[in-house]
């Protein structure tokens, strides 16, 4: 069964940075077969995509809010994706899970197949 366990979030201050991990077990042709993709979501709004990865060329997509401050990465050997998260605002604060696609050019969370359970990120002003 395929399982997606997240790691790295915590409390900083502005400014400050975060790498989250997504590792995942159970894929047994490796992550790097798929779209993983990254979300997150604040006490009372919808769920948010922050960043996703796919193959077979690596292609990335970030939103607005992140662009230039978050950046994904795959170690396709640990079967681990990252999101380094930098310059963080107050405005990240939120619950972060990573997602993982069995279809490529997955782009809303209804696309994803399998969830993790989250981890917390605060940035404190």
């Amino acid at each position: 069964e395929v399982q997606l366990v997240e790691s790295g979030g915590g409390l900083v201050k502005a400014g400050g940075s975060l790498r989250l991990s997504c590792a995942a077990s159970g894929v047994s042709s490796g992550i790097g077969s798929y779209t993983i993709g990254w979300f997150r979501q604040a006490p009372g709004t919808e769920p948010e995509g922050v960043s996703s990865i796919s193959s077979p060329l690596s292609s990335t997509y970030y939103a607005d809010s992140v662009k230039g401050r978050f950046t994904i990465s795959r170690d396709s050997a640990k079967n681990t994706v990252y999101l380094q998260m930098n310059n963080l605002k107050p405005e990240d604060t939120a619950v972060y899970r990573c997602a993982l696609s069995l279809i490529g050019a997955a782009a809303a969370p209804s696309m994803y197949d399998y969830w993790g359970q989250g981890t917390q990120v605060t940035v404190s002003s």
